[in-house]
């Protein structure tokens, strides 16, 4: 490739930039017919669109009122069936975010449901996700009223997830993971790697392996993306 120098640099570059978009220009080749031509491309390499969001943060005031909550929500449904709701009157409780919650027993996985899209204000994220894990989570049966007192709850509260297209990009204990690939996805939160002590390419095995997929989609087209995650428990 002429000029095959010139292209790693700049790609190297915009890969570091992050999130950077590629737009096609124009293409064409010197002859116009089949066979060995010389060939020539023009693109633009952009850096994301718009402004990078603001960090989002919790306060450990804010961590507690949504274990709570949480808690509150697992055992009323549980006990009761009945709901609860958000009466906390936090203004950051309103803003729309993925969340996913994690329930323990004894040290061993319980149930863990959530949404990886912000398509709820983050209380109701987290008291819908808390009722799932305990009720639907089709790996364990319902939670019952006994287990209650023995369980532990996490909260995973998410950034908006970003494709990626070069796994190298994934950092182990930073990012959690998305495989989706033929109509399936397998999602892995950022400390499960952690957890289980695996490094970059289990990880990508792992997530690929939850999605239904084999072991290896992540290297044969599959759409990987990564996003972060507030973690926190009880």
């Amino acid at each position: 490739m002429c000029g095959g120098g010139a292209v790693a640099a700049v790609l190297l570059l915009a890969e570091k930039a992050g999130r950077p978009k590629v737009e096609i220009l124009g293409r064409t080749d010197s002859s116009g017919f089949g066979g060995p031509v010389v060939g020539y491309l023009a693109a633009a390499v952009l850096s994301g669109a718009g402004p990078a969001e603001e960090e989002f943060t919790l306060t450990p005031e804010e961590k507690a009122d949504l274990l709570k909550m949480a808690r509150k929500a697992v055992t009323e449904f549980v006990e009761r069936r009945s709901a609860v709701e958000d009466r906390s009157g936090r203004a950051r409780f309103q803003e729309p975010r993925g969340a996913f919650v994690t329930l323990t027993k004894g040290g061993s996985l319980r149930g863990c449901i959530g949404f990886i899209e912000p398509v709820l204000p983050l209380s109701q994220a987290v008291i819908r996700a808390a009722i799932y894990a305990a009720t639907e989570d089709a790996r364990f049966p319902p939670v019952a009223a006994a287990e209650l007192k023995n369980l532990t709850v996490e909260i995973s509260v998410l950034t908006p997830a970003r494709e990626i297209t070069n796994p190298r990009l994934i950092t182990v204990g930073k990012h959690g993971l998305i495989v989706e690939k033929g109509g399936r996805k397998g999602i892995l939160l950022p400390q499960v790697p952690v957890e289980n002590n695996w490094d970059r390419e289990t990880f990508l095995e792992q997530a690929s392996l939850k999605a239904g997929l084999p072991r290896d989609a992540w290297r044969r087209g599959a759409k990987l993306s990564v996003f972060e995650a507030i973690v926190f428990h009880e």
